[in-house]
């Protein structure tokens, strides 16, 4: 093969085709099915089955690196706890993961592997992603109906709007999902449009309890607004529960379920 010689690449077409690109695409993430706020593995994995479905998913991502809390296990140990049966779902990605025999039910996980592979699935299966991308407010009918968020650029928010003030954007959408995990942020942004109640946030760890609550939780809130992953011990004060990810996957694929049935009774 020899040494490889790469293309002579001039700089202008470098810009002028990610510009052309990113607006061609961003044209289209403006109106959607379905808009996932948070992309962490409850997100992922939303996104991933939704898009799969055929939906037209986006998600919008705060940081500039998608996964959440999910790339890293606990107190600086690069492993990470799944609970049966989430496991299957990362068998089906092509994540291994080691069954512990002593524990029943508990599998360990590489959180880098299993991170870049639920973002890769999601890609594959056509979610769009508008990342380093904050929500900031909702758009709401005057029906009390959720069409939507207003996001704006994180870095923007980040600096403050006393020192620069640049107005956000709107995305509209039929459902908004809320998976930001510990913050809740959609629903928090209900409850200070007075239409939801106030958010107690996670209550103490208690592991196995937790996993339960999130999936006896997950689901609608608020008309068009879903709550899954950890976002729903936050809304509903039930216990965290640590570097452990089953119900976080699991959570994920049971609201895109939920979500497809409410679109499709439209």
């Amino acid at each position: 093969m020899g040494k490889p010689k790469p293309a002579p690449l001039r700089e202008r077409d470098i810009t002028r085709q990610i510009a052309r690109e990113y607006y061609k695409e961003f044209d289209q993430l403006i109106e959607s099915d379905v808009i996932i706020v948070g992309a962490g593995p409850s997100g992922l994995i939303c996104a991933h089955d939704l898009a799969d479905m055929g939906f037209k998913t986006v998600i919008v991502e705060q940081n500039l690196a998608l996964g959440g809390g999910f790339w890293h296990g606990g107190y600086l140990m690069n492993k990470a706890t799944i609970c049966a049966p989430a496991h299957k779902i990362l068998d089906e990605i092509d994540v291994p993961c080691k069954r512990i025999k002593d524990c029943e039910g508990m599998y360990i996980v590489d959180p880098p592997h299993a991170t870049g592979a639920l973002i890769a699935a999601a890609y594959r299966a056509g979610a769009k992603v508008l990342n380093l991308t904050r929500v900031v407010d909702l758009i709401l009918r005057r029906d009390g109906s959720l069409d939507g968020v207003v996001v704006n650029n994180t870095t923007a928010e980040m600096a403050g709007h006393d020192l620069i003030h640049v107005d956000p954007i709107a995305l509209e959408s039929k459902i908004v999902v809320d998976a930001t995990g510990h913050d809740a942020v959609v629903v928090s942004l209900l409850h200070k449009r007075s239409l939801y109640t106030e958010v107690p946030g996670n209550g103490a760890m208690w592991v196995s309890r937790s996993e339960e609550d999130v999936m006896d939780h997950t689901g609608e809130v608020y008309p068009n607004c879903f709550v899954i992953g950890l976002a729903v011990s936050a809304v509903h004060g039930t216990p965290r529960m640590g570097p452990a990810f089953g119900s976080m996957l699991l959570s994920g694929r049971y609201g895109a379920e939920l979500i497809k049935k409410k679109l499709k009774q439209e």
